[in-house]
C-alpha cells in the first residue's frame, strides 16, 4: 500500500520546508511549488524520493511529478503547512534565476486553474452537439438550454473567472478583482461602450470592444490594481481602509481599464493567436506535426504551459483551436499506445505495471505518468513516441482538424473534436487517435528490447566512482575556516537538519576543495553551492554561505563542471570572501550529507580546520 503520507513529508522537506514555500497547487499529475528560495530544494534527492516521477524546476518553480496519485499526496500536504498565502512581487524576486522563469510561474499560476472549469464546459457542450445532432434534444428544449446555459457561462464570464485566479497569484482581495471584471462585461457597459458615435470620457473616446470570453484584458487591470491596492494601503488611515481602499481601487482602476488596459489586453490576445494562425497558414500540416513531435520534450520541462494562453484564448476568439490541442491528440495517444506495447514485451514486473497504469491514463489524455514512468527511461520508446506522434500530427494537419475545449486529448474527451459545422472533423479525429495508437504500438514493439543487466564489475570504471552504500567513510573539511556544530548555523533549514546532519565551517579563504573522492553532481546556477556523490555513495552539498543564491553569481569562480570526477582536495571553487561579507552575507559554509537515511553522520572536528583535516565520520546503514 502507497505511504500518501510519507511521501507528502519527504518531498517538504527536501523543497526546503514550509518556510520555503510560498504557493502550492497542483494539476492533474504535478505538485507545484514556488519556492521563495529555489536552491534550498535538493532536487537530486527529490528525483530518487518513492513516489516521486520526476522534477522540473526553472525560476522559483519547483514542479514535483507524482502522476496519478498527485491528489492524495497534495491533501497530506495540505495537513502538514498552509503555503498559499498571498505571494508579493518581493517574495518572487527572492526566487528569481531569469525572466523566462519567472513569467512562466505567473502564467502557470494565473491559467492552470482555470482548465477544469473551461475543459468541463467544453466537453459538455461538446456532448450537448452529439444530442442535437442524433435528435436526441432540440435547441429549444428547456433540458438543452439548461445544460447549455452553464457551459456557455464558463466561458462568458471567463474574465471574472480569470481575474480571481490573478488576484490569487498577484496577493490582492479577490473579490474587488472580480468586481472590476464583472464591471468589464456589465451589459449595461457593452451598451455604453457601444454608442453611436463613440462614448467620450473627458474627451477621450473609449474602444467599442467586447469584452465578454476575453482574458488578458482582466490580467492586466487586475495587475494594476494589485500595485494600486498595495500602494493606497501604504498610506491609507487604517480606520477607513476597509472601504476607502476599494473605492480607490473602483475609481482609479476602471476607467484606466476601458482606457488603456482593456484595449491592450485585447489586442495581445489578438496578436497572439493572429501570430499562432499564421504559424499554422504558413507551415500547415507541418506546423502540428512539429508541435506533435516535440511535446514529449517540452512536457518533460514544462514548457508546453506556455501555450495554455494561446488555447484559451483562441477558444474565446475565433473559437477553436488548430495547433497546439490537435497536436496533443497525437502526441497523447501515442504515449499511450508505446506504453501498453512496452508492458507486453517487457519481463521486468515493476516495468509492466508502471507501464500499463501509464498506458491507460495516457489513453485518457494524461501523459506524466508514461513520460515520466516509461518514456524518458527508454530512448527508443521515446523515438516511438516521437515517430508515431510526428506522422499522427501529419495526419491531424492535413485533414485540419479544430479542437473546441482546452482539454487533455483522450478517450473520454474525444468529443472536444466534434464541430457543429463540420461532421467530418471528429470523424478525422477518431482516425487520427486510431493512427497514433496503432502505429506508436508497433513501433514500439519492433524497436523496444529490455535492456540487459550489467555485467558486475571487478574494479571501478576509469571515468566514475563505484557507488556502494557500505562500511564507513571520512569527510575532510573542504575549507580553511572554523568548524562549527551543524545546529548553529543562522538558517533553520540547516540548523534543523531539514536538508540532512552534517558540518559547517566559517572559512577565513575564498577557496573550496574536494572533501571526498566522488563526482560532481551539480554546480548550481548561481554558483554559490556544488553538489557531490562521494565514492561510497554519500550525497554531499557545499552552501557557500547564507542567502548568497541573490548574489546570482557574483564573486563566485567554479572550477569544476557538473558530471567532472573528483579528487579529494582539487580545487572545486574560488570565491572573493572579502566581497561576500562586504555585501553583508553570513560566509558560514554547511556541508551536509542530503541522503541521511543512507548513513549517520558523525562530527570529527569543531574549532580551527585546514582543507583535508577530518571532517565528520560517515557510517552506512544497512
Amino acid at each position: 500500500m502507497k505511504n500518501y503520507k510519507q511521501t507528502a513529508t519527504d518531498v517538504l522537506r527536501l523543497v526546503g520546508g514550509e518556510k520555503n514555500v510560498s504557493q502550492l497547487e497542483h494539476c492533474s499529475t504535478r505538485l507545484r511549488f514556488t519556492l521563495v528560495d529555489p536552491a534550498k530544494a535538493d532536487v537530486p534527492a527529490l528525483k530518487k524520493t518513492p513516489g516521486v516521477m520526476g522534477v522540473i524546476t526553472g525560476g522559483p518553480q519547483c514542479q514535483v511529478v507524482i502522476g496519478n496519485d498527485v491528489i492524495e499526496v497534495y491533501d497530506e500536504l495540505r495537513k502538514l503547512g498552509s503555503f498559499n498565502a498571498a505571494q508579493s512581487t518581493e517574495t518572487s524576486a527572492k526566487g528569481k534565476k531569469n525572466i523566462g522563469g519567472i513569467i512562466l510561474d505567473y502564467m502557470v499560476g494565473i491559467f492552470q486553474p482555470l482548465v477544469p472549469a473551461i475543459a468541463g464546459a467544453g466537453v459538455l457542450k461538446a456532448i450537448l452537439t452529439i444530442f442535437t445532432t442524433f435528435g436526441l434534444l432540440a435547441t429549444d428544449d428547456v433540458v438543452y438550454q439548461v445544460f447549455y446555459y452553464v457551459a456557455d457561462a464558463a466561458l462568458y464570464y471567463l474574465p471574472v473567472l480569470v481575474a480571481f485566479t490573478t488576484a490569487t497569484k498577484f496577493g490582492c482581495n479577490k473579490l474587488v478583482a472580480v468586481a472590476l471584471a464583472a464591471a468589464m462585461i456589465y451589459p449595461n457597459t457593452a451598451a455604453l461602450l457601444a454608442t453611436e458615435g463613440g462614448a467620450s470620457f473627458f474627451g477621450i473616446t473609449l474602444q467599442n470592444i467586447g469584452y465578454t470570453g476575453q482574458v488578458f484584458p482582466s490580467i492586466l487591470v487586475v495587475i494594476f490594481m494589485a500595485f494600486l491596492e498595495r500602494w493606497c494601503n501604504k498610506w491609507c488611515p487604517k480606520a477607513i481602509r476597509v472601504f476607502f481602499v476599494p473605492l480607490f481601487c473602483f475609481a482609479v482602476a476602471f476607467p484606466v481599464g476601458l482606457l488603456i488596459l482593456g484595449p491592450l489586453g485585447y489586442n495581445i490576445g489578438s496578436l497572439l493567436t493572429t501570430a499562432i494562425l499564421a504559424l499554422y497558414n504558413t507551415m500547415g500540416w507541418l506546423a502540428v506535426a512539429i508541435v506533435a513531435a516535440v511535446l514529449p520534450f517540452m512536457i518533460s520541462l514544462g514548457m508546453h504551459k506556455a501555450l495554455v494562453p494561446y488555447a484559451v484564448s483562441s477558444l474565446a476568439e475565433p473559437g477553436f483551436d488548430m495547433l497546439y490541442l490537435p497536436a496533443s491528440l497525437a502526441h497523447n495517444i501515442s504515449e499511450g499506445g508505446a506504453c501498453l506495447a512496452v508492458a507486453i514485451k517487457t519481463k521486468d514486473e515493476n516495468l509492466r505495471s508502471t507501464a500499463i497504469s501509464a498506458g491507460i491514463s495516457g489513453l485518457f489524455g494524461i501523459t506524466e505518468p508514461a513520460l515520466y514512468g516509461v518514456t524518458l527511461q527508454h530512448k527508443k520508446v521515446m523515438g516511438a513516441v516521437v515517430a508515431s506522434s510526428f506522422i499522427g500530427g501529419l495526419f491531424i494537419g492535413l485533414m485540419k482538424i479544430k479542437a473546441f475545449a482546452a482539454v487533455g486529448p483522450g478517450i473520454a474527451s474525444m468529443p472536444m473534436y466534434i464541430d457543429s459545422a463540420n461532421s467530418m472533423n471528429f470523424v478525422w479525429a477518431c482516425v487520427a487517435f486510431a493512427i497514433s495508437v496503432v502505429l506508436s504500438f508497433i513501433l514500439t514493439l519492433i524497436l523496444y528490447k529490455d535492456e540487459a543487466a550489467a555485467e558486475p564489475q571487478t574494479t571501478a570504471p576509469a571515468t566514475e566512482p563505484t557507488v556502494v552504500y557500505a562500511g564507513s567513510e571520512q569527510v575532510f573539511s573542504p575549507l580553511q575556516g572554523k568548524a562549527v556544530p551543524i545546529t548553529e548555523v543562522k538558517d533553520e533549514v540547516f540548523s534543523q537538519k531539514i536538508l540532512g546532519d552534517g558540518v559547517a565551517v566559517v572559512p577565513v579563504k575564498g577557496e573550496l576543495y574536494a572533501p571526498a573522492d566522488g563526482k560532481i553532481e551539480s554546480v548550481f546556477e548561481a554558483k554559490h553551492a556544488i553538489s557531490m556523490v562521494t565514492a561510497q555513495g554519500a550525497e554531499l552539498l557545499m552552501h557557500i554561505g547564507m542567502d548568497t543564491v541573490k548574489l546570482e553569481g557574483k564573486f563566485f569562480e567554479p572550477q569544476v563542471k557538473s558530471g567532472e570526477t573528483v579528487k579529494k582536495g582539487q580545487l572545486l571553487m574560488k570565491f572573493n570572501l572579502d566581497e561576500i561579507k562586504a555585501a553583508g552575507y553570513d560566509v558560514t559554509t554547511p556541508i551536509v550529507v542530503t541522503n541521511g537515511d543512507r548513513f549517520a553522520v558523525a562530527p570529527l572536528a569543531e574549532g580551527t580546520v585546514a582543507p583535508g583535516a577530518a571532517l565528520m565520520k560517515l557510517e552506512a546503514i544497512e
